[in-house]
């Protein structure tokens, strides 16, 4: 992705977005992800390609921002789509200043919070789905005996 010139002559620098204090210079989706992107978004676009393109255009235009302000695992885009990334390093490369690109591996789409309203506060989603495994767990174990 080495597409974007500097103003010295003959200088390329790795093409990276600002997302806090990540210089993402790449993208993966995951099998998860696009199985969550499938069930939870769209249907329409739903390859690998279409869903890093709507990724890409989504960080260029500055449309993502954290979930929480102190964690950096759970975002949104448009203040409505929620998803759960990871970074890490890519390794012998660096910005211009010599500091550190970073990967973003798109772990799962959780969904839109104006279709589904349990994501407007993700810590008691949470803890209704636990509690829901757990209820079915001990239905479920009822019944074995």
């Amino acid at each position: 992705m080495k597409d974007k010139m500097t103003e010295r002559w003959s200088t390329y620098e790795t093409f990276h977005i600002a997302l806090g204090d990540k210089k993402v210079a790449d993208i993966v989706i995951t099998n998860h992800a696009r199985s969550r992107w499938v069930d939870r978004v769209e249907s329409e676009k739903t390859g690998f390609e279409d869903i890093a393109d709507f990724m890409w255009q989504s960080l260029k235009q500055g449309r993502v921002e954290p979930y929480y302000r102190n964690e950096q695992d759970v975002y949104l885009i448009d203040d409505d789509l929620v998803y759960v990334a990871e970074f890490t390093v890519i390794e012998n490369e660096t910005d211009l200043a010599g500091g550190p690109l970073h990967k973003m591996i798109v772990v799962t789409f959780l969904g839109r919070m104006s279709e589904t309203i349990e994501l407007r506060d993700l810590k008691s989603y949470y803890s209704w789905l636990r509690h829901s495994r757990r209820m079915t767990l001990i239905k479920n174990s009822r019944k074995r005996k």
